[in-house]
């Protein structure tokens, strides 16, 4: 019975981790895709931090409904398939702390560019942003691959590459924009 309930306490641990890791990266991609976006179009301060803060709190809410709803759907098979499982015992994933932890990741994740945008002054804050996104990439990607038993290297050349492509990509947007309209 104890290496079931290890089981038991593993799965949801996995869950609330997954779900923690997905919303800190999420919150640092997003939130500093869009800064660096209005940037490259305004340098503007209170539009940044309009916009940072407005990502900030819309992606912590959009992760945390999307978590919610995802694991409310896996919870459900979940039950569907318990009916035909007289070994299962009755523990099911839990989408509030999948959504919980998601929110809270997210957030904190999210701080991390707007922190930087908003306390860097002038021109030097795109430069500051970007290192201290690479930082904060570079330790998700370290902390999901240790979790995982995963090739240190490759998780966070995944995760810092795909953050500074997402960060060009909406700052020559921004930039293109900024100069059309």
């Amino acid at each position: 019975m104890s290496d079931l309930n290890s089981i038991k306490t593993s799965n949801a641990t996995l869950n609330k981790l997954r779900a923690a890791v997905l919303g800190a990266n999420d919150g640092i991609v997003s939130t500093a895709s869009v800064v660096m976006g209005v940037a490259g179009a305004t340098n503007q301060s209170s539009a940044i931090i309009t916009a940072g803060l407005a990502a900030l709190v819309a992606g912590a809410l959009s992760m945390a409904v999307g978590e919610y709803v995802s694991v409310s759907s896996q919870r459900d098979a979940e039950k569907s398939n318990a009916k035909h499982d007289t070994d299962h015992d009755g523990e099911f994933t839990n989408p509030w702390a999948a959504a919980i932890a998601s929110f809270i990741a997210f957030t904190f994740g999210g701080l991390v560019p707007f922190v930087a945008v908003v306390t860097v002054p002038g021109e030097s804050r795109i430069f500051f942003t970007v290192i201290a996104v690479t930082v904060a990439l570079v330790v998700t990607g370290y902390g999901s691959a240790k979790v995982g038993n995963a090739s240190k290297t490759r998780a966070i050349a995944r995760v810092v590459i795909g953050g500074l492509v997402a960060m060009a990509v909406t700052y020559f947007v921004g930039s293109l924009f900024g100069t059309i309209i």
